[in-house]
């Protein structure tokens, strides 16, 4: 990965990261209020605090995603300190999914909310389950790039022995 990939990347990432902060900021107590307006008394708090461990989440993703940027940069991704990004990232998406579904069930008793935006609602949670199970995926490949990397480095001290 190029040097301006890799501060593309970094420019969309703090982007992404301010816009977290923005929502946690003004729009979360924002919806707090309207929360509130509505006579949602009963899921406000879960509904909040799903929502803001959610973001939470997310910013979690971000952070090691700039981590892993910065191994790229260095050259060392495929090392074993890689590996504590990636399980974070693997953690955080499984959060996720499972914040998702808490939200469908906290939503979905009553008539307040439709059947189908908890239907969505749980559907968004098993494409984050999935995300998460892709991760998990990659990092098998990851754990594979950096075994055949030591090994191609023993082999190297081994001819270096012989010549």
């Amino acid at each position: 990965m190029g040097n301006a990939a890799v501060l593309a990347l970094r420019i969309v990432l703090v982007l992404v990261l301010l816009g977290t902060l923005f929502v946690q900021a003004v729009l979360v107590p924002l919806f707090a209020i309207d929360l509130a307006e509505a006579g949602a008394q009963p899921v406000r708090v879960p509904v909040l605090a799903i929502v803001v461990l959610g973001i939470l989440a997310f910013q979690v993703c971000l952070v090691c995603v700039w981590c892993l940027l910065t191994l790229v940069r260095r050259g060392t991704v495929f090392s074993a300190g890689a590996f504590r990004y990636v399980d974070v990232v693997i953690g955080a998406l499984s959060a996720a999914a499972l914040l998702l579904f808490a939200l469908g069930a906290v939503l979905a008793p009553g008539e307040s909310v439709a059947p189908g935006v908890v239907l969505l609602i749980g559907g968004m949670g098993v494409t984050v389950a999935a995300g998460a199970l892709l991760v998990l995926v990659m990092r098998a490949l990851l754990a594979s790039a950096v075994a055949t990397a030591a090994e191609a480095h023993q082999l190297r001290n081994e001819l270096g022995g012989v010549i």
